[in-house]
């Protein structure tokens, strides 16, 4: 309870511009995605989508079945005002990451800046199994994390850092790499952190 209270209070007393992660439009995310040619149908989850602007542009381009997960019940309220009626038209799931179920197999599971709060080896295991199994055969995933040049902390917590080789490294039991990158993402306040950002496909021969 103490971390979901941690993040509600992040997301009902910040706006926008005082939020180090927001990005008026996730570029990155979206190339990696758009190189996946997913059909319109595809089942996408964007886990600790919170209330950025993936969904937003996901539905404008067509796509019928997104799923957003967060802790915070204060994200995904935010997300629901903006979308507005279009808001039926998402799967949203409030859960930690940690503790949810899937009902169904994802075509497309997207991480950015969540796997990189879990520090816990136990619990990094644990998200990686819970990912293995949330997704078919040759399913895609995205996740970006922090590299080892970025912060070390990020709203008073702690993160795992990863350059491009340990995140694919980290991921290689369960999940081909197909390409990994830096970002240089550009803060509202007109600072940089330095994130790694991989594209993997889900190893038939996983769990």
């Amino acid at each position: 309870m103490e971390i979901k209270n941690h993040w509600n209070l992040v997301f009902e007393n910040k706006t926008d511009e005082q939020k180090s992660w927001f990005q008026p439009t996730p570029e990155t995310s979206l190339r990696f995605m758009n190189e996946f040619a997913l059909p319109k149908e595809a089942s996408i989850i964007d886990v600790g989508g919170g209330d950025s602007r993936l969904a937003d542009v996901l539905l404008a381009q067509g796509f019928t079945n997104i799923t957003v997960l967060d802790i915070s019940s204060k994200a995904l309220e935010n997300a629901q005002r903006r979308l507005g009626i279009n808001a039926q038209k998402i799967t949203w799931i409030e859960s930690n990451i940690l503790d949810f179920t899937p009902s169904i197999q994802y075509d497309c599971w997207h991480d950015r800046a969540v796997f990189h709060f879990v520090t816990d080896k136990k619990e990094i295991n644990a998200y990686k199994i819970l990912m293995a199994g949330a997704l078919k055969n040759n399913g895609k995933l995205i996740i970006g994390t922090f590299s080892e040049k970025g912060p070390e902390m990020c709203s008073g917590l702690r993160v795992q850092r990863y350059s491009q080789s340990k995140l694919s490294e980290a991921l290689s039991e369960d999940f081909r790499k197909i390409k990994c990158m830096e970002e240089i993402h550009h803060t509202p306040f007109q600072t940089t952190q330095s994130f790694t950002f991989c594209s993997f496909s889900r190893k038939e021969s996983a769990n």
